[in-house]
């Protein structure tokens, strides 16, 4: 596995229609960790970003931890993919004990792939079925000689974990209460697309530096630790 870049489509909460109000993209690396970042668009549907910050309003979902996938049956007999995210991090909660989601996957003639579970409506409060399209990108170098760079950040409580996966990087970090997250897209050069949230992040410094497994990364007097390299 080189890692997945996949960019959510629409989502639909059944039996509604399928619409679009984010711009979510999930970097899932080799070693299957992962950062989810869902930004709201605004009303051009956009979601603006660069080097100035987002409201915190603009965030509909943040998350960050390990996924796992099986294959099983449905009820007709075809092979499903059953995907399972754990959360390590959760822009909803700050008790991420116990805190997962499941859905099944069902590859598409197109290339994409709809992904259909359950989970709680953010409007409603209910716990409700759900369809998501996504189209994974190829994973691409660009000028550095990694592909795939994992940082890891953990003090206590307080935890943030970067990834960069081909021409994106991603990161999402909790000190207490308080959210940072920053988006990253290199073109010609690494330009940040959003960035919510004060605290600085390893980001930019991920597409830009060629790193060693387990080495120490000061940013911002935190202390963030090279987990993985591809």
């Amino acid at each position: 596995m080189s890692g997945f870049i996949s960019i959510r489509k629409s989502i639909r909460w059944l039996p509604g229609v399928m619409n679009e109000p984010t711009s979510t993209i999930v970097l899932t690396s080799p070693q299957r960790r992962f950062v989810d970042l869902r930004i709201l668009k605004d009303e051009n549907g956009s979601i603006e970003g660069g080097s100035l910050p987002l409201s915190l309003s603009r965030l509909d979902w943040a998350i960050a931890g390990t996924s796992s996938s099986t294959t099983t049956c449905d009820i007709e007999g075809k092979q499903v993919s059953r995907s399972r995210w754990v959360h390590w991090i959760d822009s909803r909660t700050s008790t991420t004990e116990n805190v997962t989601d499941e859905g099944d996957m069902f590859t598409q003639l197109d290339g994409t792939t709809i992904e259909k579970g359950y989970m709680m409506n953010p409007d409603t409060g209910i716990n409700t079925a759900y369809e998501e399209v996504w189209d994974d990108e190829d994973v691409h170098s660009t000028d550095t000689a990694q592909v795939c760079v994992v940082l890891k950040y953990e003090n206590f409580d307080d935890r943030g974990l970067v990834i960069r996966l081909g021409r994106y990087s991603q990161g999402f970090m909790k000190i207490g209460e308080q959210t940072s997250l920053e988006r990253w897209e290199w073109i010609d050069r690494a330009a940040c697309n959003v960035r919510i949230g004060t605290d600085e992040l390893p980001c930019k410094l991920a597409m830009e530096k060629t790193f060693l497994l387990g080495e120490e990364v000061q940013v911002a007097g935190r202390s963030w630790i090279v987990v993985e390299i591809a």
